[in-house]
């Protein structure tokens, strides 16, 4: 085994241990039971944090860098990224459609309005307490530190509030009535 090998393989059994103990039976599987509600991953103690010009702009330059405006800023892409401020976080009535069903962008402006600092950490930690659906990438703001996600609580909640709520998830068995984003993958034949 060449060093390099030695060196990674405590990463791959890391990597891979967990992943073989939440293994389950096949869904048909004889006595196997639904599968349960898998629990948030455990929370990384961190104490790496942005460090800016202050708290406004940390906030800022997190929410941009960590794709925040890619979902819940109408036109983001179309504007290569020059929404101006004012324009940002209302969320949008485009939806997301997977086997999960259909998730709308929340409308982060009317969120921090009405939702205590300490509300929006625990979501952003918690996958919402377990009820988050994709695309959010939970996984990646359940590692953030508490001082970071307070920066762009407050950012975000410094921009007032504006826009409309976001329309309800739609559950996998129905059909939403408005525009959305398949995300399903397709066999290529």
């Amino acid at each position: 085994m060449t060093r390099h090998a030695a060196r990674l393989l405590p990463l791959a059994l890391a990597l891979l241990l967990p992943t073989a103990a939440r293994a389950q039976a096949p869904s048909g599987a004889r006595g196997a039971k639904a599968p349960a509600k898998e629990a948030a991953p455990p929370r990384r103690a961190t104490s790496a944090h942005v460090e800016a010009g202050g708290e406004r702009a940390a906030g800022e330059y997190l929410t941009t860098v960590g794709g925040c405006n890619d979902c819940h800023t109408p036109n983001w892409s179309q504007s290569n990224g020059r929404t101006p401020p004012s324009e940002r976080f209302t969320g949008s009535n485009v939806g997301y459609r997977g086997p999960w069903g259909v998730t709308y962008p929340a409308n982060l402006r009317l969120m921090t309005q009405r939702e205590s600092e300490n509300e929006w950490v625990r979501v952003l930690t918690t996958a919402d307490g377990g009820d988050g659906r994709p695309p959010m990438p939970w996984m990646n703001t359940a590692q953030m530190s508490d001082r970071d996600l307070r920066a762009m609580y407050r950012y975000i909640k410094s921009l007032g509030a504006r826009g409309e709520r976001a329309p309800k998830a739609v559950p996998p068995d129905s059909e939403p009535r408005g525009s959305y984003i398949n995300f399903v993958p397709v066999a290529h034949r």
